[in-house]
């Protein structure tokens, strides 16, 4: 507030300042996230690694060539992050780490260009008379959050299948962003771009909205001892 009224940046410097920081987000969190993936689609049984008889081996082994192995040359189930983090560097380099790269910046740097300054604007514009309140910045985060989250969603289906290292035996393999969004559609339709679309608005709707609510309150800097 400043002599009685609200001041705001212009919407294209908000929106600057957001993808920005977006970005810087993306180059730092990009190698876990596509670990977090492997992890997630590794599976929770290695059948190469399964006891076989005789009467068994043929269905073993053709059940074996679904198994994702994810680049380890053991063709094991990979059992940690940093199993997997030490093959895709001896075998691809810190790039091999950045594995979709591209489209996570396509999918972070929009959602950061429409989450902040759609929450500056739903906190500023819609805040209480009285002033505004933790709980008004709860509601303005989770709000943007959802919205962000749901905008963004095709290129979050586009990150994440790319992302995937060894595809399992009938699905797609794709060489990048284009060439994914286009044989995505082709298969399965504009509704595949909005898989996961509501699981993500629910988790990233009280994160941020949460997020938003501590930042208020200043916890972090009452727990570090500083003055808010």
């Amino acid at each position: 507030m400043y002599g009685g009224k609200r001041r705001r940046l212009p919407l294209s410097k908000e929106m600057i300042a957001g993808g920005a920081a977006g970005f810087c987000q993306v180059i730092i969190t990009t190698p876990m996230e596509m670990l977090k993936i492997q992890l997630q689609m590794a599976g929770t049984q290695n059948l190469a690694d399964s006891p076989m008889t005789p009467n068994t081996t043929t269905a073993v082994a053709a059940a074996s060539s679904n198994v994702r192995t994810f680049g380890t040359k053991s063709g094991t189930l990979p059992k940690s992050a940093a199993e997997i983090a030490q093959d895709v560097l001896r075998s691809k380099g810190v790039r091999g780490l950045y594995k979709g790269l591209g489209a996570t910046l396509a999918r972070d740097v929009p959602f950061s260009c429409i989450y902040f300054p759609l929450f500056s604007f739903l906190r500023l514009e819609f805040q209480p008379v009285e002033g505004p309140s933790p709980s008004h910045s709860l509601l303005a985060g989770c709000i943007a959050g959802m919205i962000g989250s749901l905008a963004v969603t095709p290129m979050d289906v586009v990150k994440t299948r790319l992302q995937v290292l060894r595809n399992a035996q009938g699905e797609a393999a794709y060489s990048g962003i284009v060439d994914c969004v286009q044989k995505t559609y082709t298969n399965e339709g504009i509704m595949a771009f909005y898989k996961g679309a509501v699981p993500r608005m629910i988790v990233i709707a009280p994160l941020f909205g949460i997020a938003q609510m501590v930042y208020f309150l200043g916890v972090a800097e009452w727990m570090i001892g500083w003055e808010v």
